[in-house]
This record gives C-alpha cells, structure tokens and sequence, in this order.
C-alpha cells in the first residue's frame, strides 16, 4: 500500500488535508465492502447503500489525523478509519428504526428501513458492525497484535454499554418511553441528562477516534492525555 507521509504542521492546508485524507478513506471503504454483485445481494446493496449516502467522515478522519498528528503512518491507521465509519454507519442505520427514532430520510435519501424494509436494515446494521471488528483485527498486520487489541478494546468500550448504546438508551429514556417507565435511570436534572446523552451517545466513539489514532502511532502517555482531553471536547 502506498505510503501517505502527513504535511508539515506550519503548512497544513486543513481543506486540503481533509479532501486528500477523505478521498483516501473513501477508496478503502469501497475496496472492503462486498460488492452488490455478490451474495446476499439485497444486503451488500444496503451496506453500500448506507454507507455511501454522503457522510462527513469526520470519524475515520480523526483517527488519520490523531495518528499523524503524532508521528504515524496514515497507512497504518486506515482499517481502524474504515472500521469506525462501518460503526457509525450501523448505529445511523439502527437510530433510524421504527422502534427508535422512526426517520424516514436521512442525508437526503430515504433511511435504509424505508428503501430496503427494517428486517434487512437490521441486518445491515449488524453486518457493518461485524465487518467493522474484522477490520480492528486486521490492522493487526501493520501495528502488531498487542496494540490492535488496545484498539479494539478502545473502540468496544466506547460503543457499548457506558458508550453508544447506553447514550441511546438513556435518549429513549429522556423521551418517557412507557415501557421503561419502571427503570429510573433518567437524571432529575434535565440538562444533566442532555449532557450524558450526548457523552456517551456521541462523545465517547469520537473520543475514541482520536485515541486510536495515537494509540496506532505508539503515542506517549502525554500525548493520549490530550488526545483525551481533545476528542471528549469535541465530541460534546
């Protein structure tokens, strides 16, 4: 694979970085999904449905950057970039569910349920992530296994219960579902609520970005600090 030195810092052209870096995760995303030739064709064409409808992917970008930022190869850290798209791209898929927040669009086209029925969203949703995880062991073969597993115990941590998923539980909780009325998870402070909502729904999958890609450079203790500090700011 080619090798894609990152710019000197006192030239950084952001935009050009950004448009350079998206292309590359867009070439790599396209190389690791099945193509909808093959079979089950209904579901490779909605995996590549959703994940093709013209995200930021400020995610996987934030894992180069951290990388690079921090003296790695961007090279090193695309199949962990392409994994964490993978994840957001099922978690987008599985918000816009009926039984979620029941979208019917998104990004301009209609939601994955509405073009491809919600059994098979849901089944895409779960074929993203799965691919996702095969990609985190993967990067095993540039970085070694000891710090691919670092990052997949990051990535797993921050989409699990305390990350992504217990974020939209504690959403479906602030909405007053009645069907988890018997749970008082919600805090009485709404605005502490909002704010946890958006720590662990959001923030926490962003934080782990950015620390993956240090984690993937062999960062010092210091620099995963900031990084730290940086991706939880961010993120919220």
């Amino acid at each position: 694979m080619r090798e894609h030195p990152p710019p000197p810092a006192a030239t950084l052209d952001l935009a050009a970085y950004m448009a350079s870096r998206g292309r590359l995760v867009e070439d790599a995303l396209a190389a690791v999904l099945p193509p909808e030739t093959s079979s089950p064709t209904p579901l490779h064409a909605a995996m590549r449905y959703s994940v093709f409808a013209g995200g930021k992917r400020l995610r996987p970008l934030l894992v180069l950057a951290a990388c690079e930022a921090t003296g790695g190869r961007a090279d090193d850290a695309l199949p962990t970039a392409c994994a964490v798209e993978l994840i957001h791209t099922y978690s987008l898929i599985h918000d816009d569910l009926p039984s979620m927040d029941d979208a019917l669009w998104r990004r301009g086209r209609p939601t994955c349920h509405v073009a491809f029925g919600e059994a098979l969203a849901v089944l895409t949703g779960d074929a993203l992530h799965a691919l996702a995880f095969q990609l985190l062991a993967r990067n095993a073969e540039q970085v070694g296994p000891a710090c691919a597993v670092r990052v997949i115990e990051e990535i797993a941590g921050a989409i699990g219960t305390q990350g992504m998923v217990g974020g939209q539980v504690l959403d479906l909780l602030g909405e007053g579902r009645p069907e988890l009325a018997r749970w008082a998870d919600w805090p009485h402070d709404r605005q502490r609520g909002v704010y946890e909502i958006h720590r662990w729904k959001t923030a926490a999958l962003i934080r782990a970005c950015v620390r993956a890609g240090g984690l993937l450079a062999a960062a010092s203790a210091r620099q995963l600090e900031d990084l730290t500090a940086y991706g939880e700011h961010l993120g919220l």
